[in-house]
């Protein structure tokens, strides 16, 4: 929440200091989370004088101006259009930061021509969406004045944290009303009075609900106010928008604007010749639709509020208004809305439709529930001073919410829950200012809760308004009983990763071998060779001489042993440690596995099928993504060490040099040298390689998002080279809309002679999942023909016809 101290003062009477404030409102629970001040940031920024304008010699639309700045004349080179002599503008000197285009000023040639300083305009300050030309400042002002000053820009802003208790502080007059009551300032008093009506509207309302509880809307009031005239708002009006963020866009659109922050009572204004018949907050259509302010077009469900006119849904309740009933400078007839919302039902329309605005911010937090009347009143009055006009009678249906409780409070809980003692006069005192009408009855306070204040529920609510008064840096420090020392976690998540790499990989069906650090010299050779290094000077046997530079040489000499002794279908794992040099960066973790024999043993209804090098390329990629690895985007390539079969190995890498991991068949030669039989499928995944997740690793899987709408499948035949790998057709395939493309796979590879020699025709399917609706033929083709071009194109393949 933002506003500035001049707003402020329009609803409350203070003379304390900046830093004053700042101090009350974080102590009373509305935290300042920062204070600009524009007049220190544009303090550079001064009113300067145009000597001279003359045409840039090499450049028809720059001038070259001389320009007095108050204690010097400098050279400018500018390209404004309305840049001319005479004229009083702003200049920023060399060595100034210019906020609007993040551009640090330096002495310059522009086009041969030096150029000191800059002329600016309101967009280059960063104050208004304004570029047209530079600011053209009056006559009278004095040359070398502060800009900010004569702009009215020294206003600091103040920006509060708003926590989900305090939505009575989202409006300047609510935070007033909270430091009044906390003794900074006096509260100055609203013109609530009533504006007359002249005559009867001929715009109805009426709710159309029924056995809802509770009602989406259960309070509609609304006024008709014709002859009015719209057009840019009053420039007080446009510098309190524009000096919390918001763009001025019209009178009538700025002041419900203006309502929302000051009073924190979002309004609504209808053109009212652009409706048909009476309004008509009722619940949506399945599959209406709603073109918004935003520009935005909503399609609505039946559990979605509108506020309707005869014909068609006008506004989203609560949320936002239509573009179809919206004001422009032609509007001459209005309907202003004051409506009071479901905060539960505001909620979830805005999370399903993704829609923020900053009236569904206020009613999803609930908004002052007896103060729709006076809203209404202080608006149509707002409109009148502003637009002119004549107003007509109100007209309203719904009784609203029976917002009316007690809460007591027992005293001696203030002391029990807050640590503090608080003299039982001055709780009734603080409960009195705050607007909770305190009755003392002895050992309790009973109390009327305010209408802006229906977060308050109970006696602890009451005890934490008592003590955010009196001040928390009241609340004694009360050292804890002592506790045994608790270490703090010493594992980060890359340690981590060895114990949910070995937990994947057991889930997986494999066994953990935990093998020696150290191998036997002729394996390593046959695994990368020896790093002088990692041989041992002193080894525990002669035999186990050198560290091992991959974990692959134990696990498969643990399986030549399993393999002596009758056990052919072997599946082993191990992560830990491999070694290249004795340097620190020497070592690196790694999880290996090898798988050997059949998926399954002699069984009546069919024997098991022989490992091969996809179940070892199924085991890493698993292991990568449980790791929370990028086994999605990871690219798998040929080039394996020399220890793999060269035809049935892959590498899968993240870009050409970060090399995640490798997998395939163990080249023959290997497993001979090592007298162990084969054939034996192995991967290497290095830990060390894999990127860790930037932020927290979440620990929740997301939600499942499953489609209602018909899936799609198309068969797709390419004729292609047959040394074109199948992982780059898939990856081509599916790159090609993943918007709409689920799953594309390869289910037939024919290399006969049907086909040319070199070629081969590979068939694949791709399924089509839309998630918004059901595809037309139309879309479908479309989709069909970015595939058809992305394997085309990838592959250098033609499809079959």
């Amino acid at each position: 929440m933002k506003f500035t101290v001049s707003w402020l003062r329009e609803h409350l009477e203070f003379d304390a200091s900046l830093d004053a404030l700042s101090e009350k409102l974080t102590a009373i629970g509305l935290e300042v989370e920062e204070i600009t001040d524009r007049a220190k940031e544009l303090e550079a920024f001064r009113v300067c004088h145009v000597i001279k304008a003359e045409q840039h010699p090499d450049a028809d639309r720059l001038r070259v101006c001389q320009v007095d700045t108050g204690t010097e004349v400098v050279q400018v080179v500018c390209g404004a259009p309305n840049a001319r002599t005479g004229m009083k503008a702003v200049f920023a000197p060399s060595g100034v930061y210019v906020p609007g285009t993040d551009l640090l000023l330096k002495p310059s040639k522009i086009r041969g021509v030096e150029s000191n300083g800059m002329l600016v305009s309101e967009r280059e300050m960063g104050i208004s969406d304004e570029h047209n030309g530079i600011i053209d400042m009056p006559e009278d002002a004095e040359i070398g004045a502060s800009f900010a000053v004569l702009a009215g820009l020294d206003d600091p802003i103040v920006e509060i944290a708003i926590t989900p208790n305090h939505q009575d502080a989202l409006g300047v007059y609510g935070i007033a009303r909270d430091l009044a009551a906390a003794g900074f300032g006096t509260l100055k008093p609203l013109n609530t009075a009533a504006v007359e009506g002249v005559f009867d509207s001929p715009i109805g309302i009426e709710l159309k609900f029924s056995g809802e509880k509770p009602l989406p809307c259960s309070k509609f009031l609304g006024r008709y106010v014709r002859g009015v005239k719209n057009g840019p708002s009053p420039k007080w009006l446009q510098d309190r928008l524009t000096s919390i963020g918001l763009r001025p866009i019209s009178t009538l659109v700025d002041i419900t604007n203006f309502f929302t922050f000051d009073l924190g009572r979002p309004l609504h204004v209808f053109d009212a010749d652009k409706l048909s018949g009476n309004i008509q907050p009722r619940m949506a259509k399945a599959g209406e639709t709603l073109l918004a302010l935003d520009g935005d077009e909503y399609t609505l469900s039946a559990e979605d509020c509108v506020i309707a006119d005869d014909a068609a849904p006008q506004g989203i309740g609560g949320i936002i208004g239509g573009e179809l009933s919206g004001c422009t400078d032609e509007t001459v007839n209005v309907f202003i809305e004051a409506a009071l919302f479901d905060p539960i039902r505001i909620a979830t329309t805005g999370r399903t439709l993704g829609v923020e605005s900053d009236a569904r911010y206020r009613f999803e937090r609930g908004v002052d529930p007896d103060f729709v009347e006076t809203g209404m009143e202080m608006a149509t009055r707002m409109v009148m001073e502003l637009c002119g006009g004549e107003p007509s009678h109100v007209v309203s249906d719904g009784t609203g919410p029976d917002w009316k409780k007690q809460v007591t409070l027992r005293k001696a809980r203030v002391q029990e829950l807050g640590g503090v003692e608080v003299a039982e006069t001055e709780m009734v005192a603080i409960l009195d200012r705050l607007g909770f009408n305190p009755q003392d009855k002895g050992e309790t306070i009973v109390t009327d809760v305010p209408s802006w204040r229906m977060d308050v529920d109970g006696e602890a609510d009451l005890v934490e308004e008592v003590l955010r008064i009196v001040g928390y840096d009241h609340i004694p420090t009360v050292p804890l009983p002592a506790l045994s020392a608790v270490a703090k976690p010493s594992v980060n998540l890359g340690q981590r990763r060895v114990r949910i790499a070995k937990r994947a990989l057991a889930a997986r069906g494999m066994i953990e071998a935990v093998t020696y650090s150290f191998l036997p010299r002729a394996h390593a050779e046959l695994f990368g060779g020896v790093n002088e290094d990692i041989v041992l000077s002193n080894p525990i046997s002669s035999d186990l001489d050198v560290m091992r530079p991959s974990l692959l040489p134990n696990l498969v000499a643990a399986a030549g042993r399993n393999q002596s002794r009758g056990f052919h279908d072997i599946c082993l794992f191990e992560v830990a440690g491999e070694y290249h040099s004795d340097q620190p960066d020497g070592q690196r973790t790694v999880a290996a596995g090898i798988r050997t024999g059949q998926t399954g043993g002699r069984h009546w209804a069919g024997a098991g099928r022989a490992f091969d090098v996809f179940d070892a390329k199924a085991d890493v990629l698993d292991l990568l993504e449980a790791v929370g690895g990028p086994a999605s985007t990871a690219q798998v390539v040929t080039g394996a060490p020399e220890w793999y079969h060269p035809g049935r190995s892959g590498v899968i890498q993240l870009g050409p040099k970060n090399r995640l991991a490798v997998f395939g068949e163990l080249h023959p030669a290997v497993l001979e040298a090592m007298k162990v039989k084969g054939p034996i499928m192995a991967f290497e995944l290095y830990l060390d390689a894999v990127p860790l997740p930037k932020g927290e690793r979440k620990t929740a899987k997301s939600p499942l998002q499953v489609s209602d709408y018909q899936a799609v499948e198309r068969d797709f035949a390419f004729l292609m080279d047959q040394d074109v790998p199948a992982e780059k057709i898939l990856r081509a395939a599916r790159g090609a809309d993943k918007k709409l493309i689920a799953d594309a796979t390869i289910f037939d590879i024919y290399e006969g002679d049907k086909v040319e020699a070199g070629k081969k025709s590979v068939a694949l399917s791709v399924r089509l999942e839309p998630q918004d609706k059901t595809l037309t033929d139309e879309e479908i083709d479309a989709v069909s023909a970015k595939v058809v071009m992305n394997v085309e194109k990838t592959s250098g393949g033609t499809l079959r016809r």
